[in-house]
């Protein structure tokens, strides 16, 4: 069983117009929404489903600067900026707490990979990121039977809870004035003259300057019958929790095939972090030729399955008009099964690892949709082809802890004004001016 996210209940009666319409109500979606309330723009979201319901409440809900793409590195310290005032900004509970991140070295090989990423990423940005010996790593993970040489430490990563952070923050967006309806598809987008002029959902027509696409693993559908392209592969992401433990870890960590984040209950979310799936659906054929250049070092573990999902999307329609049901009233919430072998190898890894979880009792696992670039990086960015037409998806799994950030960029975008960060390495046209090996030759 998925995990629910905190209740929501949206607005009742849809305006006929806005200055910006937001489609998707994840993390990325209700950020992009609050930043634009605070600055007075008149802003209205719609989600198809619930607030959060995707993987936006099904991530390990870590807030993570380390190992990051360095394209991401000035976007994620602006995040985490964010996130550490955030339960003061959104008057509610978000999870967030400031508990560090460890990426456990067992070998030589695994520390000098780990010294190569601060060498040339993180001491350029200045980030708090240090490689700590064998003794500290015992202070930080105690009991472990594996004689770790050391680990990649961040002391000020923190971590929170999914299924609290976006409706906590579409709360606020709401207090802020925006607008925010659930059960509500957008079925696509109106132009006039070229650009964006209007969004039509299945409750009716909003009249807007500007769309923002937040859509997740949703974002290619929606743009491929907007004829506009986004190279997204879906990935699916196996996730456990555990009941209440007490085992003394409170840093969040991982290993070789196991990961862990402490939860606010006490429980702990657990996941493999070395394997994922990818589905073998009828649009993967026209996406496999772009990752290949990419997919074996960004994805060195994605597993490929043939399965019935074929079928579903088989069926499910990649055109239509704006006048007939879509996709997004079809399926309102995107609900994969786990992958239940890998869900067990990492609790086995796990307790392999630090017999402080021998008695780990696993009280629910599933599955998340992540929208994955060739490149591993998001696309967030204005469509050239489209003015008014914005897109801030492809997080890769990278986007719970980049989300505040994002939604920072993409509300800079939308007003025009001095970005946050260089937008440069998120643009769309990188995906189709060739520009995206470049960029990736000199990362």
């Amino acid at each position: 069983m998925a995990p629910q996210p905190d209740p929501f209940t949206g607005d009742e009666k849809l305006p006929a117009r806005a200055a910006v319409v937001v489609i998707g109500g994840g993390i990325i979606g209700t950020s992009t929404a609050l930043e634009l309330a605070e600055r007075g723009v008149d802003v209205v979201l719609c989600e198809k489903g619930i607030i959060a319901g995707e993987q936006s409440s099904r991530n390990w809900g870590w807030c993570r600067q380390m190992g990051r793409d360095p394209r991401e590195i000035p976007l994620i310290q602006e995040s985490m900026r964010a996130w550490r005032g955030m339960n003061e900004r959104v008057e509610a509970e978000t999870g967030y707490r400031e508990c560090g991140i460890l990426y456990f070295c067992e070998t030589e090989d695994d520390i000098a990979t780990r010294e190569r990423w601060l060498d040339e990423h993180a001491r350029p940005h200045q980030l708090a990121s240090r490689m700590i010996g064998a003794e500290r790593t015992e202070e930080l993970a105690p009991g472990s039977t594996i004689k770790f040489k050391g680990a990649l430490y961040t002391e000020n990563d923190g971590r929170a809870e999914p299924q609290k952070a976006a409706p906590a923050i579409a709360q606020a967006a709401r207090r802020q004035g925006a607008k925010i309806f659930t059960g509500c598809a957008v079925r696509g987008i109106e132009k006039q003259a070229g650009r964006v002029s209007s969004v039509i959902t299945e409750k009716g027509r909003i009249d807007c300057d500007a769309v923002v696409l937040a859509g997740g693993a949703w974002s290619r559908r929606f743009c491929t019958n907007a004829q506009v392209e986004l190279q997204a592969l879906n990935v699916i992401s196996s996730v456990s929790r555990s009941q209440k433990l007490d085992t003394g870890l409170e840093t969040s960590a991982a290993g070789k095939g196991f990961a862990y984040r402490k939860r606010l209950d006490g429980s702990y979310t657990v996941a493999h972090g070395g394997v994922s799936v990818a589905d073998i659906v009828p649009d993967s054929f026209r996406l496999f030729f772009p990752f290949l250049p990419n997919l074996r070092e960004e994805w060195p573990y994605l597993k490929l399955r043939l399965g019935t999902r074929f079928l579903e999307e088989a069926r499910m329609a990649r055109q239509w008009s704006l006048d007939s049901v879509t996709p997004f009233e079809q399926v309102r919430i995107l609900d994969p099964e786990p992958v239940q072998w890998i869900v067990a190898e990492s609790v086995r890894n796990l307790k392999a690892a630090f017999p402080a979880f021998q008695n780990i009792k696993i009280a629910e696992t599933w599955a998340g949709c992540i929208d994955v670039t060739p490149d591993a990086v998001p696309v967030i960015s204005e469509v050239d082809e489209i003015p008014g037409f914005f897109i801030a998806s492809g997080f890769s799994g990278h986007g719970f802890g980049i989300g505040p950030g994002a939604g920072k960029l993409m509300a800079d975008l939308v007003t025009g004004g001095p970005t946050c960060v260089d937008p440069t390495p998120f643009r769309h046209s990188r995906m189709t001016d060739g520009s995206r090996a470049a960029m990736m030759a000199e990362v």
